[in-house]
């Protein structure tokens, strides 16, 4: 039987304190510790064992049978963020798009919206080691619809922004695929909203398949797009991987620079 040092010191323990403290951070009052087992769907018995152990380390503070964060967090919130500062957000994404060619073999790209016109540019290049690969420089620009990573930053408007954008599009067919319907393109825009995954095939040029989804700041702002762009003729078999592997390492640096989604309950 396990003793309740070497519970709390499980992985799974690991994990659940970021989502308690997590959730106390999300909270703009004291969270009792029923509220907190039905947040986390962790048993009330394996919360309060944690929240002892926070709490002996001012991380949290209980008060009339409610938690909240305690002076510890404060603190380490401030070194924390002192920390970020002194890592320079470029050399954040620069490590994830690293790790992302990596795992995916294939080229990865970083793009930014352009202010002045309805196009993105690519500003960071990890090129594939492949033989065969996708050759992009940095400071290319391409249009926003037909590219994976210009749908997903099209995503990240308003809706009357987005609406302004469609209405003064005047789609060119730079491919036999490229889609030029906007009702079409406005769907496309759409799913990657829902999903946070945009996926083209030769729309931009023809034998490339570009995978792509959003990075976030602390603020939520969108800061980028990370895209994976590789031969079609090589990936359209495992479209369905590099999705997961761009979304994963997208939510990953989007992290690292301080965005917080809501908690996912523990698994």
């Amino acid at each position: 039987m396990l003793t309740e040092d070497r519970r709390m010191s499980s992985p799974q323990s690991v994990t659940r304190v970021i989502h308690i403290l997590e959730a106390l951070c999300a909270s703009p009052s004291p969270v009792s510790l029923a509220d907190l087992s039905r947040a986390l769907s962790t048993p009330k018995s394996s919360l309060a064992a944690l929240l002892r152990g926070l709490a002996l380390a001012d991380l949290v503070v209980a008060s009339d049978g409610a938690y909240r964060l305690g002076p510890g967090a404060f603190g380490l919130g401030s070194a924390l963020l002192e920390a970020r500062r002194r890592l320079q957000s470029s050399d954040l994404v620069r490590e994830g798009m690293r790790r992302l060619a990596d795992r995916s073999g294939e080229t990865v790209l970083f793009a930014v919206r352009d202010e002045d016109a309805d196009t993105l540019t690519y500003v960071e290049v990890v090129e594939s080691h492949n033989a065969v690969r996708f050759a992009v420089s940095a400071g290319d620009r391409r249009p926003l619809y037909c590219t994976a990573g210009g749908r997903v930053l099209l995503a990240a408007d308003a809706e009357e922004d987005l609406r302004r954008y469609f209405k003064r599009l005047k789609p060119q067919r730079l491919t036999a695929r490229t889609e030029t319907d906007k009702r079409k393109l406005a769907d496309a825009v759409a799913a990657a909203r829902e999903s946070g995954v945009a996926q083209t095939v030769d729309q931009a040029a023809d034998g490339a398949i570009g995978t792509a989804s959003a990075i976030r700041d602390a603020t939520g702002t969108v800061k980028g797009a990370l895209i994976v762009a590789a031969p079609s003729s090589r990936s359209q078999a495992r479209d369905h991987r590099l999705a997961r592997l761009v979304l994963e390492e997208a939510t990953a640096i989007s992290r690292s620079l301080g965005h917080r989604s809501k908690p996912s309950s523990p698994r």
